[in-house]
């Protein structure tokens, strides 16, 4: 359960202002046919991370229980220092193919979720907590708390969240998982 707040909570904070959230307002505002924009942006989510957290799963494999505490933990403070940095969203990643709203909007935000920070977040939860399911419907609900909204009430949210002040609790809470993950802190807590 642990893995699915964490995951949930992570998500939504570090979605916000995020490129995949601008790509939400701009489907929006281009479609403006909410039901296929929320549903294509569900599929892409569950897929990317569906595949983000295998990959994480994957890794503990890989390596010794040490080096992973350290890999994790690294990788948690890389995540809280990438969190700061304000995501631009560039002229091209907003053309969309001709494949209705809902392929349209899965297709581009599927693209536009590789290689993110809510992926990359996806990949190292499901090290840290060796349990995919759970990590992968968290951030899902993660991904949807921040892009519902979006899509559903566009600008009049959009310029009342101080999206500097979510992304320093978003980056806190980066940093923190670190630094217990550093030290070895809640290694009995988590099976």
């Amino acid at each position: 359960m642990e893995a699915f707040l964490v995951s949930t909570g992570i998500v939504a904070l570090a979605e916000i202002g995020d490129k995949t959230q601008l790509l939400s307002f701009i489907l929006a505002a281009k479609f403006r046919k909410p039901l296929p924009i929320v549903l294509g942006i569900l599929v892409a989510t569950l897929v990317n991370h569906g595949f983000a957290g295998a990959v994480g799963t994957w890794l503990t494999s890989l390596m010794a229980p040490q080096a992973l505490r350290w890999v994790l933990g690294l990788s948690f403070i890389g995540m809280a220092l990438w969190t700061l940095v304000p995501d631009k969203f560039e002229e091209d990643e907003a053309r969309l193919p001709r494949w209705g709203v809902f392929g349209s909007t899965l297709v581009a935000f599927f693209l536009a979720e590789m290689g993110d920070k809510t992926q990359v977040a996806t990949v190292v939860l499901a090290a840290q907590y060796q349990s995919l399911a759970w990590v992968v419907v968290g951030t899902t609900l993660g991904m949807m708390a921040a892009n519902v909204p979006a899509v559903l009430l566009g600008d009049r949210i959009a310029q009342h969240l101080p999206v500097r002040l979510v992304h320093g609790i978003a980056a806190l809470l980066f940093a923190v998982l670190g630094i217990a993950t550093l030290f070895g802190l809640g290694d009995g807590l988590i099976p």
